[in-house]
């Protein structure tokens, strides 16, 4: 089946659940409003669906490749990140300075999701590019953005963040990457990292890596890092390329997924660099590209999810298999039966709620810079850093689950790599685990988020969903009511497992319960934003079959996922005693 981009659903998301408008006659946004943001929409989908989309799964047959020290794509996506970067796709939300649009990032992320659900694997890049310009922007000097920026908004170069290293995932006080002063104020880096999406590859001529290594002083674990700009050829003064650069890929990953991407081993072998901002403050200034590749990892769970979506409604309207539970007797398309309607159903509904967290955690890093007053402006920083690990960690979970019940509507079929349901599933699995895996995503939400500013952003966030909760239950529409009940329960259940958690945030039992309480405030936030869709729908929803479908999706996922909401606390609140006598010896 062709991939439909989901325009009218983005713009829905955009307007009657997170209120886009109010973007509109922000001094940083100028020029922006709904008709721009719709037809970015409508010109990114029609590029999605015409333009990456088919290269999809011949990409995943064919994958990226390594020989003789060169990486290559799969045939035509040289051809495809051409007409990407032509369009200014790449620098949608960049500073117009150094060539972007600067428009909102949320409309950016939407487009974001289209491009993952086309082709996650050639969306990885134009990602880490995007990251890459906004540390520069944030940390670099003025000669660095100058020198860099414009190549790398236009696509003309592209970026690349290199972390990890054998000995150090997660944990970046144990990396060893050494950076030595070569006498003429740069740097000579030498290391070895590993697991380096795009490092290396031949859709461009150069590759711009931000790299974090040690200065011969620097102080040991995490607060002797340093963030370290080098590149794959030599960088002019006017911004030229000269000679190959003293690093290499050695090496790409085979993986479970992502074929077309290349995960590479870069082997940095007194590349020439430079210092990026204050000498030992790189992990914190790497932060910046790595919570924009936070958000944008949730949103390519959205992505895969949307794409695995429509490949399993579709076959489950064209399989006839049995008899119809609710079309009379004879031969029955198998979306006719139940339990696969079910699944469909589940597959939609967490869709909607995953695309809503993550584009309000977005339009609240916009309001957090273009807010016309500070005090609002501080508020949106607070829900954007509260949301950041829901968004990252809720949303990709959630495209690995939508991605397997896809498999499942296949049934057997979807075990089958020729139907392309297995290659989303595949596809999928990766996002939980990358930018720091979701159970680091759970402590950092339990252990430095739920006590920002004294619990205020949660104690605000909490206080919004009830009142959504109580306008749904007044509503007239009896419609709402189910809803409104059930997202009134869930909501307490979320504040009581906070409160449990707030005395224990840093102890054993409450690192137990952090990826339970996670998953329970995903579901409670997602219910909530769903919630505010159906109440904007009831007026036109007589004659209007999407906006009855809105609130029928509100309503489902009421009474699954929100419905599930107050048994949940009690894995929360169970501690760590039974992982405690579940040591080594009774689990081997």
């Amino acid at each position: 089946m062709t991939f439909r981009a989901p325009v009218r659903d983005l713009i829905f998301t955009l307007t009657d659940i997170i209120g886009v408008r109010q973007l509109e006659g922000c001094e940083r946004f100028e020029g922006f409003d709904l008709d721009t943001a719709s037809a970015v929409l409508e010109a990114a989908g029609v590029m999605a669906a015409e333009v990456l989309a088919p290269l999809d799964q011949p990409g995943d047959r064919a994958g990226a490749r390594y020989e003789n020290g060169r990486v290559t794509a799969p045939a035509g996506f040289g051809e495809a990140y051409k007409a990407f970067s032509q369009g200014g796709w790449g620098g949608l939300s960049a500073d117009p300075d150094f060539g972007g649009q600067g428009l909102p990032k949320v409309l950016e992320l939407a487009v974001f999701e289209m491009v993952s659900a086309a082709n996650m694997a050639f969306g990885l890049c134009p990602m880490l590019t995007s990251g890459a310009v906004e540390a520069i922007h944030a940390h670099g000097d003025e000669r660095q953005k100058a020198l860099y920026l414009p190549k790398m908004i236009s696509g003309e170069w592209t970026g690349a963040m290199n972390l990890t290293e054998p000995q150090a995932g997660s944990d970046l006080s144990a990396l060893t990457t050494r950076a030595e002063p070569d006498g003429e104020g740069g740097y000579r880096l030498t290391g070895q990292k590993i697991f380096i999406t795009w490092g290396d590859h031949d859709l461009t001529d150069n590759v711009v890596h931000l790299v974090l290594a040690r200065l011969p002083d620097a102080p040991e674990g995490s607060r002797g890092v340093s963030l370290f700009l080098t590149s794959k050829r030599h960088v002019d003064a006017d911004g030229a390329l000269g000679d190959p650069n003293d690093l290499r890929c050695g090496g790409i990953e085979h993986k479970l997924g992502i074929h077309a991407s290349p995960t590479c081993i870069m082997l940095f072998e007194g590349a020439k660099a430079e210092l990026v901002g204050q000498p030992n403050r790189g992990l914190m200034q790497m932060f910046t590209m790595m919570n924009a590749a936070r958000l944008n990892v949730g949103m390519e769970g959205v992505g895969v999810a949307e794409r695995a979506y429509q490949k399993a409604l579709a076959y489950a309207l064209d399989r006839k298999q049995g008899r119809s539970h609710w079309a009379g007797d004879g031969p029955a398309v198998i979306f006719d039966h139940p339990d696969v309607r079910r699944m469909l159903a589940d597959m939609k509904a967490r869709i909607e709620a995953s695309r809503a967290i993550c584009l309000l955690t977005a339009i609240s890093a916009d309001l957090a810079h273009a807010a016309p007053d500070a005090e609002t402006r501080e508020a949106a920083r607070l829900r954007e850093e509260l949301l950041t690990p829901i968004a990252k960690a809720w949303s990709s979970d959630i495209g690995v689950e939508v991605a397997s019940l896809a498999v499942q509507v296949h049934g057997g079929m979807g075990f089958i790599e020729e139907t392309g349901a297995a290659q989303h599933y595949r596809d999928a699995r990766i996002a939980p685990i990358y930018e720091g895996t979701n159970g680091i995503q759970a402590i950092d939400l339990v252990g430095r988020k739920l006590a920002m500013a004294d619990g205020a952003p949660l104690t605000t966030l909490i206080h919004e969903i009830r009142e959504t909760a109580h306008a749904l239950i007044e509503n007239p529409d009896p419609r709402l009511y189910g809803i409104g009940t059930r997202l009134q329960a869930a909501g307490d259940a979320l504040r009581a497992a906070a409160e449990w958690l707030s005395v224990r945030r840093a102890d054993v039992d409450g690192l137990a319960g952090a990826t339970p309480f996670l998953k329970l405030m995903g579901d409670v936030v997602g219910g909530w934003l769903l919630g505010k869709g159906a109440l904007s729908c009831v007026d036109r929803s007589g004659a209007n079959a999407y906006a009855r479908a809105r609130i029928g999706v509100a309503a489902h996922y009421a009474e699954t996922l929100l419905a599930q909401a107050p048994g949940k606390v009690a894995s929360i609140i169970a501690g760590a005693e039974a992982l405690k006598v579940l040591d080594e010896a009774a689990l081997s």
